[in-house]
């Protein structure tokens, strides 16, 4: 998901288009209809995962971000560890070197680049939580309406050197933080890929990897050399990574899956994760999660996570960065409020966990205002929906990890 600009931030343009593609392509029989039972939750024992994407806390730290928890200063993945938080997604793009040029003068380092993940994991792996790389495929956000191709790979126009290019990549970073025991134990191969991989401004002869074009065959080849990679590096590792694929809105999964299954001929990944905003992804109520969750488990026989979701606690904002959530109706029943966010997280993992959901994760709990740049702004356009208040104290919502929810 990229979260700043408000034209492609706006689900409407995107969804008429895969509306209209899915009435095309939908009802066609799926081929994994039998009735095996569905498997049970991913992780030993099956344990459930409570995630928080922390891409963004390094660099709030650098650029005088600060956290606070029972009344003193603490460090944020200490934070989300005492509150339940048994897992760290982190965002990785392949040369982010905007996001140094962003400051004036530049910065002196990059962020979510290789160097910036590594960093993040090995503080997540001290606090004892499993880490979840997000390796984005590109050089800055990718989401479904922009998936812009890494500089360094422009000029390929065979899909084989495109395979080939993110087998290698894929395989150098799994490797690397393997070397260093930090290997992930998810990874997760693109970002909200629901027209595909790699196709934002695309040269003509650049290998074809729009899905929303029909190019289920080039995305499978691209997607199965990612796999192919983790699988090699995982079987090297004391960490048996799990792979998961992406894409935006529960109404999109069987779509998706149907076609990258039965066309793109990608079988060998371990779960299905779907991002889902209430607010935006309003064709699955809060109420229909825990069913449709179960029926993608069935239908796959895959896990299921939440790979990104938020709700806001407050419309109001703690500086001149422009929120992106805010200016909606809020949901019935869930009201814009510290008790609002928590009981509406709590509905949400409720509904995972009946439908047989493996986790759960939050998008940038911890992005607080700070003299942190991006491309769009100074500070952030997420306060209002962290999991801290504007003096960086935390919230009554991040308690839904510690809830009892036997």
């Amino acid at each position: 998901m990229r979260k700043v600009n408000a034209d492609r931030m706006n689900p409407g343009h995107m969804t008429l288009l895969i509306i209209i593609l899915f009435g095309l392509v939908c009802c066609s029989e799926n081929k994994n209809d039998e009735a095996d039972p569905a498997p049970g939750p991913a992780g030993e024992n099956g344990k459930f995962y409570f995630g928080a994407d922390l891409s963004y806390v390094n660099q709030i730290l650098d650029h005088n971000g600060v956290y606070k928890d029972e009344g003193e200063t603490r460090d944020p993945y200490r934070i989300f560890r005492d509150h339940g938080a048994n897992l760290v997604r982190l965002r990785l793009w392949h040369d982010p070197r905007w996001t140094k040029e962003v400051y004036d003068p530049d910065g002196d380092r990059l962020y979510n680049d290789y160097r910036d993940v590594e960093r993040a994991i090995a503080r997540a792996k001290e606090n004892d939580m499993v880490v979840l790389l997000d390796l984005h495929y590109s050089d800055s956000w990718a989401d479904p309406g922009k998936q812009e191709i890494p500089e360094a790979w422009k000029e390929i126009t065979d899909i084989e050197v495109l395979r080939d290019s993110v087998y290698d990549y894929t395989k150098k970073v799994l490797f690397s933080l393997d070397s260093k025991g930090l290997m992930p134990e998810f990874v997760q191969l693109g970002n909200e890929i629901n027209c595909g991989m790699m196709h934002t401004g695309a040269a003509a002869d650049f290998p074809k990897c729009n899905a929303c074009d029909g190019h289920w065959k080039n995305l499978g080849e691209v997607i199965n050399s990612g796999i192919a990679a983790v699988r090699e590096v995982s079987g090297m590792s004391s960490v048996k990574t799990n792979v998961i694929l992406h894409v935006a809105d529960p109404i999109h999964v069987q779509w998706w899956f149907d076609n990258i299954v039965n066309n793109g001929k990608v079988t060998d990944f371990d779960v299905i994760g779907f991002s889902y905003y209430p607010i935006w992804h309003t064709g699955v109520q809060v109420g229909q999660l825990s069913s449709t969750v179960e029926q993608f488990r069935t239908r796959y026989k895959k896990q299921v996570m939440i790979l990104e979701t938020a709700y806001p606690w407050t419309t109001d904002g703690a500086d001149s960065y422009n929120n992106i959530f805010g200016g909606q109706a809020p949901l019935p029943g869930y009201p814009f409020t510290s008790q609002g966010q928590l009981d509406i997280m709590k509905a949400l993992t409720l509904a995972m966990k009946k439908g047989g959901g493996c986790g759960i994760v939050y998008w940038e709990p911890a992005w607080i205002t700070s003299d942190m740049k991006d491309l769009w702004g100074t500070g952030s356009a997420w306060e209002n929906c962290t999991f801290f208040d504007f003096e960086g104290y935390t919230l009554e919502g991040m308690n839904f990890m510690n809830a009892n929810y036997e």
